[in-house]
């Protein structure tokens, strides 16, 4: 397999396909690219793991460097010439692709943070390799899904004339992923519900939740116990290891102890059954145009309007709308003076007139008010005074605009602090209505405009490690019992900030993520070949979501749902699209089920 990238993410995303499947991989970076070791998948590597960290570490050594030229720096290091190691290269031009084994490969991961970069490899290695399986990182998902398209067509189309060749049926495949879009629904989960264990598959929400486990087993809606937590710290710190996927019988002996329980597989809510008035839409609220104050002036001149031709009718004994018409013509100033007419009629006139001129300045501010409004309609709006029980979002670059969007679509309120004023989250924002402080978070008085004090969650998701860091921090001293989720760009400065402020602050819920951490088990999961839907950090571990086909699988065809699993490593949850699947259901062919299985677990169904 080969692994194409410039950041942490190929990195973690080569070690993940190497110490956890076995896989041979050649990763491919540009010349003094690295900016962080390979991450360790796992608490004990393998030999063919730390091998692996070995010829990473000569290839990135002073001795054995290649440059821009795409010379395998295995080959200068002594190391076997089979295509595994790393191969330095400025861009995945056809030249270095080759020289890559790209032609020889069964998989192909693009992971620059460039879109153009990716989707042109992607042709390139298409055109050399028809059976190649593909995986894209783009952040523009519209132009991914026609993307994917092309390219599966195109591979298609290579395969026709090859009826029983490698090529032929679902090995051959593309799939675009984003890492934004992979980590935004954890990032989001624990803003709200201090949880990331929210995953969406296919008409299916699968919701898993923190709780401390009874004699019975998870409890009320508890459907299945997905992983039993470790001894008191929720991040791994306690005497205890997590223990993902457990059998009955480890469930009985863990009463009171914490874990994650499956709560719920139900259909996925659409956006028509989002509560009335909070649906998120383009359109302006009418009653964004006019203040309250002009609102109220305007109702009280209706009343009054009202109670003038009530008053007319009773006085002069006409038709009610001739009373109410007459009061108009006497609001509006126009020429039909009550002469002659009895001293009601008359007073009743004064008053009418003196009711229009008042009237005059009113309808001026509603014009200048609306006009001001759809003026600043396109402008950034600023936080309310009386705001609060928000989220403070930092960040609008591509995980922040995911992450909130998926926060206005929990109808969770939110002030974005950026410091670009062209940010390309902006626009979203605008577009949500979502107030904006534009601003260094570092500099004093910025979070305090984003009313920090009266907040309820601080979401830390900038480029910038050391500006979360101290974001949270001053937060921290602002207001020690403030729920902190911050995005670190290395799993290990994560775990080490995450200890420090937990015990810094032991009554205040904190917790770091790695945005690589927790989108690189996807990507991987997509160049095996398999259709892996989501993934949920279980402590510093992750326990992946996959749509398995039954038909060819020895451990799922012709056994009941309830028992289709293997303590440790997989566990069959539903049929895809059935949120109620009977657990004495028997898997056939044809049928194709959501499994939740760890990552050797996965490697196993493979």
């Amino acid at each position: 397999m080969v692994v194409c990238g410039d950041d942490g993410l190929a990195h973690r995303l080569a070690a993940e396909l190497r110490g956890v499947y076995g896989e041979r991989v050649t990763l491919v970076v540009p010349p003094n690219g690295r900016t962080a070791r390979p991450p360790v998948v796992g608490r004990a590597r393998s030999a063919s793991a730390a091998l692996f960290d070995r010829v990473v570490s000569a290839a990135v050594g002073s001795v054995g460097r290649t440059g821009a030229t795409g010379q395998p720096s295995g080959a200068a290091t002594g190391q076997p010439g089979d295509g595994e190691g790393v191969f330095e290269a400025g861009e995945p031009t056809e030249e270095v692709l080759a020289e890559a084994g790209v032609a020889r490969a069964a998989a192909l991961a693009l992971v620059y943070d460039d879109d153009e970069t990716n989707i042109r490899a992607a042709l390139t290695a298409r055109r050399l390799n028809p059976r190649l399986r593909l995986v894209l990182r783009l952040y523009n998902r519209r132009l991914g899904q026609h993307i994917e398209e092309l390219l599966d067509q195109a591979a298609a189309l290579a395969a026709g004339d090859e009826e029983d060749g490698p090529g032929t049926g679902s090995e051959t495949s593309t799939t675009v992923l984003s890492d934004a879009d992979t980590a935004a629904p954890a990032l989001a989960a624990t803003t709200v519900a201090g949880t990331s264990k929210v995953v969406q598959a296919e008409g299916l929400l699968l919701r898993a939740v923190e709780r401390p486990l009874s004699a019975d087993g998870p409890g009320t809606g508890g459907l299945y116990t997905l992983a039993l937590l470790s001894g008191g710290d929720p991040d791994g710190g306690g005497e205890q290891q997590p223990r993902l996927l457990p059998d009955d019988e480890e469930v009985r002996q863990a009463a009171g102890r914490h874990a994650v329980v499956l709560e719920q597989v139900s259909s996925a809510a659409g956006p028509e059954s989002a509560a009335p008035g909070r649906r998120m839409t383009g359109v302006m609220p009418l009653a964004s145009l006019f203040s309250r104050r002009l609102r109220w002036s305007v109702a009280g001149l209706a009343g009054c309007v009202v109670a003038l031709a009530v008053a007319l009718w009773l006085v002069t004994g006409i038709h009610p709308l001739r009373a109410f018409y007459v009061t108009l013509l006497d609001l509006f100033a126009i020429d039909d003076p009550a002469l002659g007419a009895p001293l009601g009629r008359q007073l009743l006139q004064l008053l009418s007139a003196l009711l229009g001129l008042l009237l005059l300045p009113v309808l001026l501010a509603a014009a200048l008010e609306a006009y001001g409004t759809f003026r600043t309609a396109s402008a950034l709006r600023r936080p309310p005074r009386g705001l609060s029980g928000h989220v403070v979002l930092l960040g609008l670059g591509k995980i922040g605009t995911r992450v909130l969007t998926r926060l206005r679509e929990l109808n969770i309120p939110v002030v974005c602090v950026e410091s670009d004023p062209d940010a390309r989250g902006l626009a979203t924002a605008r577009r949500l209505r979502v107030p904006v402080v534009l601003g260094d978070v570092t500099e004093e008085g910025v979070l305090e405009a984003a009313q920090i004090r009266r907040a309820q969650t601080l979401l830390a998701v900038t480029s910038a490690d050391t500006t979360n860091l101290e974001a949270v921090l001053y937060a921290r001293t602002v207001r020690p019992d403030l729920r902190v989720v911050l995005r670190l760009y290395d799993d290990d400065f994560a775990t080490a900030v995450y200890r420090t402020l937990r015990a810094a602050y032991p009554q205040a819920l904190t917790r770091s993520r790695s945005v690589t951490h927790l989108a690189a088990p996807a990507f991987a999961g997509a160049m095996l070949g398999r259709q892996v839907l989501g993934a949920v950090a279980v402590e510093r571990r992750v326990l992946l979501f996959a749509a398995v086909d039954v038909d060819g699988h020895a451990q799922l065809e012709g056994r009941a749902v309830g028992e289709a699993f293997r303590a440790g490593a997989w566990r069959v949850l539903a049929l895809l699209g059935r949120a109620d699947t009977p657990s004495g259901h028997v898997l056939e062919k044809g049928d194709r089920v959501v499994v939740a299985a760890t990552r050797r677990g996965l490697a196993e169904l493979r």
